[in-house]
């Protein structure tokens, strides 16, 4: 087991969470919890996959901007939000901006894929190129929110934010009381954060485990460690696990209420996403199937038999990558 080291801070509780759903429901799908048997007989566990590439944006991303804009004033919502990401955050809160009627704006690297800038765009975000990676295109972000006056929402470690992507767990609870475990990927931490609080509070009992890409363990080393780790390389091509620092927020909650933090080189991961199309007929996208991964490579500790859901958090593949290729 990863050894822990307890970060103090963020706890949120039940009523935090159900409160944080009365925001998200109206505006999300509750998505579907679906079981593979071939999953279940590869790892010898009862296995359920939380689908949010279902989800509105396609994927998780639009819950926690959601409970964000609903506590915001009427008139921080005249003057309008901001957020810097290369991906789903980006479509997620032009999403949540354009069902709350908040002009949006968003900051994403110049080599942004321009998919994705137009999928923004799309959802009536105004989109800002700016500097080559997320820390660059985040630095222009904060100088646009004193310039225009614009209200900041953080990608990941934002306790509204994290309450709002929690409503998640809620919906796996109440589709599947029994479960026992469940496994979450990691990126900058909000994902597993929010969950992890919401499970336990509903039953403490919920086991969770944590995926990173062996590439960017920046949540293990800071739970091992009890110190706030900056990475200094990242060898990790996954837009959704490649952080070179989690949230202060977010270490604190994982190193209380996730169990243990396992990680899984890429390579292993992206054959995971070409198992679950294949064998589930599931697209997701690399961060979704590192919860995957984890289990087919023996990762998560439990007895057989054993009650764990999947995460799947978004399915957002670049699928310009696969033009051109021939196959049966």
């Amino acid at each position: 087991m990863t050894a822990h080291v307890e970060i103090p801070g963020l706890t949120l509780n039940r009523e935090d969470f159900e409160r944080a759903r009365e925001h998200v429901a109206p505006h999300v799908y509750h998505t579907p919890l679906l079981t593979s048997r071939s999953l279940s007989e590869a790892s010898g566990f009862d296995i359920r996959l939380k689908a949010e590439l279902f989800q509105r944006g396609g994927s998780y991303k639009v819950r926690g901007p959601l409970n964000v804009m609903a506590h915001m004033s009427e008139e921080e919502r005249a003057r309008g939000i901001i957020c810097s990401s290369a991906g789903n955050h980006a479509q997620g809160v032009a999403l949540a901006a354009r069902l709350y009627g908040i002009p949006a704006v968003v900051v994403m690297a110049e080599n942004a894929t321009p998919a994705k800038v137009a999928a923004t765009e799309g959802y009536g975000a105004e989109v800002v190129l700016h500097g080559s990676i997320w820390d660059e295109a985040n630095k222009r972000a904060l100088e646009l929110v004193d310039e225009r006056g614009l209200t900041y929402v953080h990608p990941f470690d934002n306790p509204r934010l994290i309450a709002g992507q929690g409503t998640l767990g809620l919906e796996i609870l109440e589709d599947w009381p029994e479960v026992e475990v469940v496994v979450i990927p990691i990126g900058g931490g909000g994902l597993i954060s929010g969950n992890s609080m919401a499970l336990k509070s509903v039953n403490p009992a919920i086991r969770v485990f944590g995926v990173e890409s062996s590439g960017a363990p920046a949540m293990k080393r800071t739970v091992e460690s009890g110190e706030m780790i900056t990475l200094e390389t990242v060898d990790c091509v996954i837009d959704g696990l490649k952080v070179m620092r989690v949230g202060d927020n977010t270490a604190s909650v994982v190193s209380r209420f996730v169990e243990r933090v396992v990680t899984l080189p890429d390579e292993d991961i992206f054959d995971a996403m070409l198992w679950l199309m294949a064998r589930a007929k599931l697209v997701t996208e690399g961060a979704a199937a590192a919860s995957v991964a984890a289990v087919l490579h023996g990762l998560i500790d439990a007895p057989p038999g054993t009650k764990v859901a999947c995460v799947l958090s978004g399915g957002n593949l670049d699928v310009e990558q696969l033009r051109g290729l021939s196959w049966n």
